[in-house]
């Protein structure tokens, strides 16, 4: 765990350098804008550990994967998100002598990320091996207004010398993937083109065929005042660059201003890229950057009125709330139905930026309360239009007649995971995109998505249940082989108790998909019974008869059941118990050691008893969490946030806050020590969750909204905002309670177990002793 963040509201703050923690940093201070993001580099040259990241969304390499042994069914290659050309460079060099941080000595140092407006601004002042001394200010925002649109401003100030300076203002598609499993380069230049201080760069990748155009607008002022370049492109490949040459005197200040496009085909036609380009960038330069910057920000004002949290009494809890929401909103924005959420955002590129389960089991909620339904409707809308592809990939291992198996990691409906426990086994998958579907409806109403949408969806990945389970003569029953659950320190087990779970869940939920489907759309139920070959009475009674007769794993003397068979021939040793320094375990064990260990990652079996928590009583939750919660690591992102609201919901108030401030904190104070390789930006919404869900007590059961908040000893007060249906909800809790409704029409409300109806600008006040 590191904690060099300064705790701060709205900002996020570094104070002094240190090149240890400069990847993590380059993780933190990300910025993006749903098209595009950029990991915190420097402009100027720094020779020392850095990983350079511009990644745009939806352009991937299919790098073709690299395993020791082969194994049937095995993915061609692993799906990338790609490092695109960088647009950020402006190196300096002053009487020849280039500004490196990684060898000029550093006397001030700060980074400071805006969260309110998505500014990253960065200072330091640094004295050159020569002893000439230099203040730099650096100021740059991704527009969410215009996204295709970047802007730098870049103030240095001589603070003791005069010398000559050349600054060279470029674009660099020389770039590759640091984890390409071959060192292969993805992008292939196309043309560039200089004119006047505007210069472009047109990319091409390998394979996919996707085409990338940059382009830049540079001006210069020293003093104020505009200073007049011709432009010279570098004779190097894949670069182009605007030069400046000047004296600069002691004292004075130049000022480097820059606003670049970024676009991609997956937007524009490849042979109107280029024209676009050139028009963004000319009417940018021509807003300039306090204009561009100021329309972005009504962007921004926008998003924090209906997802903003406030915490009165805990700097470091508001911080963390709002550092996960900020990475989130300028992650996704949900106006594309092609595009999706990768465990990293646009922050690094581990995981390779492409869709997992993350999304439907964690994301989805967080934008249904906090964005317009679209946004989540398009998370759905992205699994629908790959049902085909989730079709084919069942049918690679042996599965047919229509069964489904969404892939565990994807760009475009397509399976490119390469580890076998995972890419065989880990099908709970399935279910996560099926409970999406019904948490999406249960929220919204929105019950026309399952006609057809969701039906069809929900079609496919039940023939896939009904085939993946056999029949044991010895239990009489069915069970499910070969199977990983969430928990990836299991593999290869029989009978996980979260996978059976979803499948006989996503049955019986699909069966009463069909009796909506029947009464309010028998037309439509006709057309899908013919499309899909759907023989309703012969493949529901088979689903009824699993239903009926599924196993689960179930210990009689303690009443537990049990992560998976044989689960309790483990070694039962708590985590409290452990040498702490051997943690993480993943970090610090073989994974023979992991594997016959005790340990479990993230929520397994605890996952199933968050999402259908109503069908247990409550003895039931809390003798399962106190047995599964002590023997969890943790070491997954996703893991604390589920934990955390089941802790609250048992009345483990102080365990739920303990649990939150980890999920909330997660990557600014490196909790997993990998902080470094991206952040953990489908985890930040099980943040929200978190909040919402624990100390808000939110829930929505059969389509209606229930709160049952309480508020955290240390805490003076917290608030949150709340989209639900057709109003827009503001819920603020201290000593009292406080709901507004700030939308037309009305909503009902159960708090604390009693119904209110709340009409339009209407507050009802409660009063109740809620303190720990």
């Amino acid at each position: 765990m590191k904690d060099y963040i300064i705790h701060s509201e709205w900002k996020v703050i570094e104070d002094g350098f240190n090149p240890d923690n400069n990847r993590i940093s380059e993780s933190i201070f990300s910025i993006g804008n749903g098209h595009t993001g950029q990991r915190a580099n420097f402009e100027e040259k720094y020779s020392g550990d850095s990983l350079q990241g511009n990644y745009l969304a939806g352009v991937y390499y299919p790098d073709k994967t690299r395993v020791g042994w082969w194994k049937n069914g095995y993915p061609e290659y692993f799906a990338k998100i790609l490092n695109a050309a960088n647009w950020i460079g402006i190196h300096l060099e002053i009487e020849g002598e280039e500004l490196d941080l990684a060898t000029a000595s550093i006397q001030k140092f700060r980074r400071e990320l805006d969260m309110r407006t998505a500014l990253l601004t960065r200072s330091f002042v640094a004295t050159l091996p020569s002893g000439k001394q230099v203040e730099v200010v650096a100021k740059r925002f991704l527009s969410m207004k215009q996204q295709e649109l970047g802007a730098i401003q870049y103030r240095l100030r001589s603070l003791n010398f005069s010398a000559p300076v050349r600054i060279t203002s470029f674009i660099d598609g020389d770039v590759m993937n640091e984890d390409s499993n071959y060192d292969e380069k993805f992008w292939d230049e196309v043309e560039k083109e200089a004119q006047g201080q505007e210069v472009f760069l047109c990319m091409k990748t390998k394979k996919t065929g996707f085409y990338a155009c940059n382009g830049q607008h540079t001006r210069l002022l020293v003093n104020g005042k505009a200073l007049v370049v011709k432009p010279e492109i570098l004779p190097k490949e894949k670069q182009v660059a605007t030069v400046f040459e000047l004296d600069l005197k002691e004292g004075q200040e130049l000022l480097v201003e820059k606003f670049a496009s970024i676009t991609s085909s997956l937007h524009y036609k490849k042979e109107a890229m280029l024209a676009h380009g050139k028009q963004a960038v000319q009417q940018a330069q021509q807003k300039g950057f306090d204009q561009l910057f100021a329309e972005h920000c009504q962007l921004w004002e926008q998003k924090w009125e209906t997802a903003d949290i406030e915490i009165k009494g805990d700097v470091a809890a508001q911080q963390g709330i709002r550092f996960n929401i900020f990475q989130l909103m300028q992650t996704y924005t949900g106006d594309d139905e092609r595009l999706n959420i990768g465990p990293k955002g646009f922050t690094g590129e581990k995981y390779g930026g492409v869709t997992y389960w993350d999304t439907e089991a964690y994301c989805l909620p967080f934008f249904l309360g906090t964005a317009p339904e679209k946004v989540a409707k398009n998370l759905l809308m992205y699994r629908y239009k790959h049902l085909q592809k989730a079709i084919e990939n069942a049918e690679k291992l042996g599965f047919n007649h229509g069964a489904a198996l969404y892939p565990m990691v994807t760009i475009n409906g397509e399976e490119c995971h390469n580890e076998w426990e995972i890419t065989f086994e880990e099908i709970h998958r399935n279910g996560a995109i099926a409970y999406a579907i019904s948490h999406y409806i249960n929220y919204t109403g929105d019950r026309q998505y399952l006609a057809p949408y969701g039906f069809e969806v929900l079609l496919g990945i039940s023939r896939f249940w009904a085939q993946r389970v056999n029949w044991s003569e010895a239990k009489q029953a069915y069970v499910m082989l070969g199977v990983t659950g969430p928990n990836e320190y299991e593999n290869n087990v029989n009978n996980n108790f979260h996978t059976n779970k979803m499948a006989v869940w996503t049955l019986n939920y699909t069966l009463k998909v069909i009796d909506y489907l029947k009464r309010d759309h028998p037309y439509l139920f006709e057309e899908m019974i013919q499309k899909w070959k759907f023989n309703e009475l012969q493949e529901t009674a088979v689903w009824r008869e699993i239903i009926e007769k599924m196993y689960f794993p179930l210990d009689e003397k303690s009443g537990l059941y049990l992560q998976q068979d044989g689960f309790l021939d483990k070694e039962i040793i708590p985590v409290q118990q452990m040498n702490q320094e051997e943690r993480p375990i993943n970090q610090n064990w073989s994974w023979d050691r992991i594997l016959r260990s005790c340990y479990i990652k993230q929520a397994d079996t605890l996952q199933s008893f968050y999402w259908f928590q109503d069908e247990f009583d409550m003895e039931t939750l809390t003798r399962h969490f106190d047995f599964y919660e002590s023997i969890t690591v943790h070491e997954s992102s996703l893991s604390p946030c589920v934990h955390g609201i089941l802790a609250a919901r048992i009345g483990r108030r102080e365990k739920a806050y303990e649990l939150y401030l980890r999920t909330a904190r997660l990557d600014l104070d490196d909790y997993n020590n990998d902080t470094e390789d991206g952040l953990h930006i489908t985890s930040m919404a099980g943040t929200w969750m978190a909040f919402v869900e624990s100390f808000g007590g939110m829930r929505v059961k059969n389509g209606q909204l229930l709160l049952d908040p309480f508020i955290p000893e240390s805490w003076e007060s917290y608030s949150f905002k709340l989209n639900y249906r057709n109003s827009h909800l503001e819920i603020q809790m201290s000593d009292e309670l406080k709901i507004t409704n700030h939308n037309p029409g009305s909503v009902s409300v159960t708090i604390w177990g009693k119904e209110y109806e709340l009409v339009e600008n209407q507050e009802v006040v409660l009063s109740k002793e809620v303190k720990i």
